[in-house]
């Protein structure tokens, strides 16, 4: 534990030897930071109905339950293993409470078939605009109805681990075994990861950037906002449009 800073050492020393409630309420407090950073990245998926209380309350569980079963003598990296139990618990949350209304579940069938029914006619994939003017809906309405459909549908076709796998509560937990995968599945997820590489070619330069910063840098909207200089609403209306653009790459890898 040489790499941690002295009041966090001191924290887990006193946890060690007690598991007392006060030193797990300071240790609850210092961590929480990773809990604001996982409700801030979730939240920005979700409609606006579903309480960020909410997302914290599941987000601090996972925490909790991350501190109870932390092993120090396997040598994990404390913040690794919490990230994926406090990330796994709000998801698991999110599945169990059914956070999508049913208005929102109308719509999202509403836009499919529209959007089907404008590939027929165009020969061409519809824009937000298009399909918005066919439904009299606004073209960021049509992409909050796609990106929230789509996160709803990565929840429901994500299962649960076994329990004797590691880090086994919550999804998110289980990494792939490539080596298990067949020479059809390695090809298929190759094919995926070329579709994807195209259609991030396909948008802006705005919109690259913030798909890049959000996934593999890794920031939260407003970090994102303050890099490219741009409000926090202004960044979450780049990613939306973003996410409509690939939504038809993003159905198909999540289903793989």
């Amino acid at each position: 534990m040489s790499s941690k800073s002295s009041y966090e050492q001191l924290l887990w020393q006193r946890w060690q030897e007690k598991e007392d409630e006060a030193t797990l309420n300071e240790i609850i407090h210092y961590y929480t930071y990773l809990v604001d950073y996982h409700v801030e990245r979730i939240s920005s998926h979700l409609p606006n109905n579903v309480s960020k209380d909410d997302i914290r309350s599941f987000g601090l569980l996972g925490l909790y339950d991350a501190i109870k079963k932390f092993e120090f003598e396997r040598n994990l990296k404390f913040d690794t293993y919490a990230s994926f139990r406090i990330k796994g618990t709000i998801i698991d949350g999110l599945r169990k409470e059914d956070w999508l209304p049913r208005s929102l579940r109308e719509k999202a069938k509403k836009v499919e078939r529209v959007s089907q029914e404008l590939e027929q006619e165009l020969q061409r994939i519809p824009t937000s605009k298009e399909i918005g003017n066919r439904l009299e809906m606004s073209e960021d309405e049509v992409e909050s109805v796609v990106r929230d459909a789509l996160f709803s549908n990565v929840l429901s076709i994500e299962e649960k681990p076994k329990k004797e796998q590691e880090f086994s509560e919550g999804i998110g937990y289980t990494i792939p075994d490539v080596n298990a995968a067949s020479p059809e599945e390695n090809m298929t997820k190759d094919e995926l990861k070329q579709e994807l590489i195209e259609g991030l070619k396909s948008l802006n330069k705005n919109e690259q950037m913030v798909i890049s910063l959000f996934y593999y840098d890794e920031l939260t909207l407003t970090e994102i906002g303050e890099v490219l200089n741009l409000t926090t609403s202004r960044i979450s209306q780049i990613h939306k449009k973003a996410i409509y653009k690939l939504k038809d790459i993003l159905a198909k890898v999540a289903e793989h």
